[in-house]
């Protein structure tokens, strides 16, 4: 089984990692967090997630998951909280940073099988997703997303325990909408589990139609097929071409700039890089013929847009990430024809958002 720690002691582990101990010094606002400072929070929250009947009933190894996003929570707190000039305290973004720090973190561990590290990520990233649902544009479909990145049933079991590991005034209301969204799961198939489809293209056409239904069943047969890599520089991404797309059309970023001669670090360059790469896949998808779009395409932001233009030709798209382990890949790296510096391939790895098994028709992962 794999675990974090096997000491859980909370001063064992501020010993051994400067993250926990850098807790003690991050204050909280009082409405919210009357309780004291992060690592004051962290702690109860710690002690309450344990004391949860739900959790007790657990597998260890599921204990173990938890028990390590409950932890890493509120790590970034320390990097986003701002005293602002009304007095009140804020930590906009520390969900999301969090889950990048947490990513990064049991990466370069070595240990921690992808899946699991996955599934804490998730859970990090959207440990208040319970509370502000219904705050949602779109409830249902926020939800549907977040439930293919994780276990809903988990995600609530996190939640209680944020709220029941602090002091405030709001505390039942709070844990009344945990309870809602716990019903709101149950209703709509997401309650620990991915929210299934009939097709994948049922999946895209409910996730990108703002005034769709949920078990719409769409007629319309997807016109080309796209597959997009993602993977960081040095993963293998070219090596997996060669062996399943070896006579698919490619499109290779890193052969244009090669081509123009323009630096990966030139921002301006890569934007005229990025428009012929675009110029050249609309050529393919107007005459409906598959291709490759092989580039690192790290963050969500990046897939989205290209995912974008595909789905407007009416493409299905296939999304292939690639992953190796840390050291591995830095070795690889060193063999490429067009080496990233191994300061800059550290600040793609912080950077890294694996892509979650809603942005695409089909999401397949290549981990060694």
């Amino acid at each position: 089984m794999w675990t974090f720690s096997e000491n859980k002691n909370w001063e064992y582990l501020e010993t051994r990692f400067d993250w926990v101990k850098r807790m003690n010094g991050v204050e909280q606002d009082k409405r919210y967090h009357a309780e004291g400072n992060v690592a004051i929070h962290t702690q109860m929250v710690l002690a309450a997630l344990q004391n949860e009947a739900d959790f007790k009933a657990l597998p260890a190894q599921e204990q173990e998951i938890l028990w390590t996003a409950a932890l890493l929570h509120d790590v970034e707190k320390y990097s986003t909280t701002v005293f602002e000039p009304d007095g009140s305290i804020t930590s906009n973004g520390h969900a999301r940073k969090g889950a990048q720090f947490a990513r990064k973190l049991l990466y370069l561990d070595g240990k921690v099988p992808f899946h699991i590290r996955e599934q804490i990520v998730g859970l990090v990233r959207h440990h208040g997703f319970p509370i502000w649902l219904f705050e949602k544009p779109d409830p249902l479909k926020a939800l549907v997303k977040v439930s293919m990145e994780v276990n809903t049933q988990w995600l609530a079991l996190l939640a209680r325990a944020d709220m029941l590991g602090r002091i405030c005034i709001d505390q039942e209301d709070m844990l009344y909408r945990i309870a809602c969204f716990e019903e709101f799961c149950k209703e709509h198939q997401c309650w620990g589990q991915a929210r299934s489809f009939v097709s994948a293209e049922a999946k895209i056409h409910y996730l990108q139609h703002e005034d769709s239904y949920l078990d719409y069943v769409p007629f319309d047969e997807p016109q080309a097929e796209v597959v997009l890599m993602s993977g960081l520089p040095g993963a293998g991404k070219d090596t997996f071409i060669r062996q399943h797309y070896a006579d698919w059309p490619v499109i290779s970023l890193d052969a244009i700039r090669v081509k123009w001669g323009i630096k990966a670090t030139d921002k301006a360059g890569n934007g005229r890089v990025i428009q012929e790469a675009k110029e050249q896949a609309r050529v393919y998808l107007r005459k409906q013929q598959p291709f490759v779009w092989n580039a690192t395409n790290i963050t969500g932001q990046m897939r989205v847009q290209l995912i974008e233009l595909f789905n407007t030709y009416k493409a299905k798209v296939r999304v292939v990430y690639i992953e190796v382990p840390h050291q591995l890949l830095f070795q690889q790296n060193k063999n490429r024809d067009a080496i990233v510096p191994a300061a800059v391939l550290e600040k793609l790895v912080h950077k890294l958002e694996v892509p979650a098994l809603w942005e695409a028709h089909e999401v397949i992962y290549q981990i060694k």
